[in-house]
């Protein structure tokens, strides 16, 4: 899908050919005709030939087209197929649209190591969902760029499945994005995955967290466990240092694998978060990802502020635990790496605070009381 269409490829030169690598020759006409005489005595070479199956990209173009549709909105003015996707944009008074633009990273290793690849991609529309909706953003729509090595259309099926999957589960629509089969660029089975969102809101209405203030309070919710982040020094420590197998049972729950555990799915707080924005009950909201809570709660508090989190006001997921032992990792490394079981924050003021948690109790959302918005000269996280 190229916008809204689809290109099964990305030559890696211009025109026919490229240049040798340097050779003077290369500079003239008369070799490239010769070189030109002598191709044309062997047999007929085919961009098949070349790594590129045409054939097979249709196949996965009928799948993805197939899922891509079951996303569509009101707002989608094009099909899939065209050379741009258009959309509609009503009901904002004054428009204000927020993107963004994120990856899977090496949680894709695990996909590849596994053989599943139907969850990955509902990851990558639940981490940008998230990326805007902490702006007070709605999603509007989304585009996926998956790019591969060889194209097994069942895999791009599978992939852009789960990319559907996030879209309909989000509200949003899948209008466009590009698949491209490039060979030589990509190892054997392996692929790279990308997403790009597009939400909106009333200018009134964008959540900055400018509101914040000194004895706000800090709500946490829980992560569905690794989420998108820190998977290279996860897998590192689990497969390489421990040297356990991706079928191993957890030892701290025999019915998943450890395979179960690293592809849980990234968490979408879309719910949660719209709900206080329209209750008018939420300042600011932390989108906890690489860098974790100290480092992403920083980048929503006003200057001159700093947060305070107490530490045992929530229960750190096994996993976590049981790649710092295995690692001895640095607990300062381990707070930046890794969300230790909490994949938002919500900042509310204390004379909202029982409205807050009430609409959470009605929506059966988890939360904890993880501290409080303090007065700094430097911002940051204290941990108690």
């Amino acid at each position: 899908m190229s916008g809204a269409s689809f290109c099964a490829t990305r030559p890696g030169a211009p025109g026919a050919g490229s240049w040798s690598n340097g050779d003077a020759s290369g500079s003239n006409p008369l070799y490239w005709d010769l070189a030109a005489s002598k191709a044309g005595t062997k047999k007929q070479i085919s961009y098949k030939d070349a790594g590129v199956d045409i054939d097979e990209a249709d196949r996965a173009v009928a799948l993805i087209r197939r899922h891509a549709r079951q996303t569509f909105t009101q707002g989608v003015l094009t099909d899939i197929g065209s050379f741009g996707a258009g959309f509609q944009i009503s009901g904002y008074k004054h428009p204000v649209l927020v993107s963004s633009a994120d990856g899977v990273g090496t949680k894709l290793k695990v996909a590849f190591l596994t053989g599943r690849h139907d969850t990955i991609g509902e990851d990558l529309v639940n981490h940008c969902v998230n990326d805007i909706a902490v702006q007070g953003a709605s999603p509007l729509f989304f585009l996926d760029y998956f790019a591969v090595g060889r194209l097994n259309a069942e895999v791009a099926g599978q992939v852009i499945g789960g990319v559907a999957r996030g879209c309909q589960r989000n509200g949003l629509a899948l209008i466009g994005g590009e698949t491209a089969e490039m060979p030589g660029l990509y190892a054997a089975g392996e692929y790279d995955l990308a997403g790009f969102i597009v939400g909106a809101t009333d200018r009134k209405n964008m959540l900055t967290g400018a509101g914040i203030t000194a004895g706000d309070v800090l709500l946490g919710l829980p992560s569905n466990g690794l989420h998108t982040n820190g998977y290279s020094l996860a897998r590192r420590l689990l497969f390489e240092t421990a040297g356990y197998k991706a079928t191993q049972k957890l030892p701290w729950d025999r019915s998943l694998t450890l395979a179960d555990e690293l592809l849980k799915v990234h968490r979408s707080y879309l719910r949660p978060i719209r709900t206080l924005i329209e209750h008018r009950m939420l300042k600011g909201a932390a989108h906890i990802t690489g860098g974790g809570i100290s480092d992403n709660l920083p980048r929503i508090l006003p200057r001159g502020l700093a947060a305070r989190v107490d530490t045992k006001s929530w229960r750190v997921p096994p996993i976590f635990e049981h790649l710092r032992k295995l690692g001895n990792i640095p607990e300062a490394d381990y707070r930046r790496t890794f969300n230790l079981g909490i994949g938002m924050i919500f900042v509310v003021s204390r004379r909202h605070l029982t409205g807050a948690v009430d609409l959470l109790d009605r929506m059966e959302e988890k939360y904890y009381e993880i501290g409080q918005v303090i007065e700094s000269a430097r911002s940051g996280v204290t941990y108690k």
